[in-house]
């Protein structure tokens, strides 16, 4: 197979950018420090019921209408089922799970993490009005996947 002279200098040329621009890339990543996020936290998702906070999970108060709920996301359900925090109250969510990927949604919110088994998983929202949010698992866990919900009554 022949290849023209041009195409020669074209295919070089292409090549030699391909790799300019990956060592500037990496070069760069390692100046500035760049690095995995190193903010996550991991537990043997064997040991969930036995490793604080999920060994008593539930919703307490850390602040003035601030607080934090611990909970567990499993197969086909979560723990505690159902949740109640006043108007106004800013609730961190810590959740985790012992068997397989769920989600963890509450719609029309900001509220939407995957759970994924052993990772601890952080988000945090203020609930400005009344009524029932449903948070919905939103990542296929099984063939009772549809039933997979609680309540946050915000009261």
């Amino acid at each position: 197979m022949h290849i023209h002279k041009l195409e020669k200098i074209w295919l070089a040329f292409g090549i030699a950018m391909l790799i300019v621009f990956l060592v500037v890339l990496g070069v760069s990543t390692f100046s500035m420090g760049m690095a995995p996020p190193s903010h996550s936290h991991a537990i043997d998702p064997e040991q969930v019921d036995t490793t604080p906070p999920f060994d008593q999970p539930g919703l307490k108060q850390v602040g003035e209408n601030e607080y934090e709920a611990v909970m567990i996301a499993y197969v086909f359900g979560y723990k505690p089922n159902d949740l109640v925090v006043p108007v106004g109250a800013t609730v961190h969510f810590t959740v985790t799970s012992p068997d397989v990927v769920h989600g963890f949604a509450i719609p029309n919110t900001n509220v939407n993490m995957m759970i994924v088994p052993g990772e601890v998983s952080h988000i945090t929202h203020t609930f400005d009005e009344p009524g029932e949010y449903l948070v919905l698992c939103n990542e296929y866990c099984g063939g009772g996947h549809e039933f997979m919900k609680t309540v946050i009554t915000v009261q």
